[in-house]
């Protein structure tokens, strides 16, 4: 049976165990995860604890919402023994009618009214072969890029803080990537920090000559899986095709492993062509979308 929990109901020794026990989780339904990105969050359960839904909750001019926060790509339905798309479904009709706005990004595609559900792109790379084969899956512009890059010396460095590649998002690319807020900055620091202070991830990055950061990339690497979470670029980066030397050399040192690299899809065109430059697979996920606020507020985004 469904059951709905607030934060504080919430077992987290349970909602991870489940996650354990499911192939290839991504990072962001873990409870520490949504601990950092969504503070408060609720939650679905079902069976206790056999399939979760999670639930971003967020409170504005009065009302409670779920939104998917900036940095954290898609929840979605999670169960080892069920069909997560049935099981989806079956929370989305159980969601509670005090939600008033919800604008989430789920795995499943589901089928329910009121809603609207539109599809959104990811692309990911298996590294099961060798380096050679996976580089002659390489784009030709992706592997001429390589070699552009290569003329340059530009070597990956691991003492990159999370201010400093924080600092160069917003200064080049935060506004035209919708991400705006300080809250959104503040969450990702944290993350950052709990990340590289647990083993759970790490900042790499490329510097000038005199020390400044010039491209930085902040990833989580587990057992099976890659994710390129968060990634900031200056000028002179582009002009050295730095993201593409380095994106190059994560897959050489993983090359074989069986990993999967998770590009963390993006909505900005340019990053996007620049993802599926490296051969990998498109997959989707959707936004689940439904606004029954009251007017004006039904325009509060």
């Amino acid at each position: 049976m469904i059951a709905y929990l607030r934060n504080e109901e919430i077992d987290r020794a349970k909602w991870d165990k489940c996650l354990t026990e499911i192939h290839e989780v991504k990072p962001y339904p873990w409870s520490w995860y949504l601990d950092i990105m969504a503070p408060g969050w609720e939650a679905m359960v079902d069976d206790d604890y056999d399939a979760l839904f999670p639930l971003p909750r967020f409170r504005k001019y009065g009302f409670s919402y779920l939104a998917t926060p900036a940095f954290l790509q898609q929840l979605g339905a999670f169960s080892p023994d069920t069909d997560a798309q049935k099981k989806a479904e079956e929370f989305v009709s159980f969601m509670p009618e005090f939600y008033r706005l919800i604008d989430l990004n789920i795995a499943q595609k589901v089928e329910a009214g009121g809603y609207k559900v539109t599809p959104r792109s990811n692309f990911e790379l298996k590294l099961e072969g060798s380096y050679e084969s996976i580089w002659f899956s390489y784009m030709t512009d992706c592997r001429r890029n390589i070699n552009i890059a290569h003329r340059y010396p530009q070597e990956i460095v691991d003492n990159v803080k999370p201010h400093e590649i924080i600092s160069l998002f917003r200064n080049n690319i935060g506004k035209r990537a919708g991400v705006i807020r300080d809250t959104s900055y503040r969450r990702l620091h944290s993350l950052m920090d709990h990340c590289t202070g647990t083993a759970k991830g790490r900042i790499l990055g490329v510097r000038s000559p005199k020390g400044k950061l010039l491209w930085g990339i902040f990833m989580i690497d587990n057992a099976d899986r890659v994710t390129l979470l968060f990634t900031a670029g200056s000028r002179k980066s582009r002009e050295l095709r730095t993201a593409y030397h380095v994106i190059d050399h994560i897959i050489k040192i993983n090359a074989g492993t069986g990993k999967t690299v998770d590009f963390a899809g993006s909505s900005v065109p340019s990053i996007a062509i620049f993802m599926k430059s490296f051969g990998g697979t498109r997959t989707t996920y959707y936004r689940l979308y439904r606004n029954s606020l009251p007017w004006p507020a039904r325009l509060f985004k």
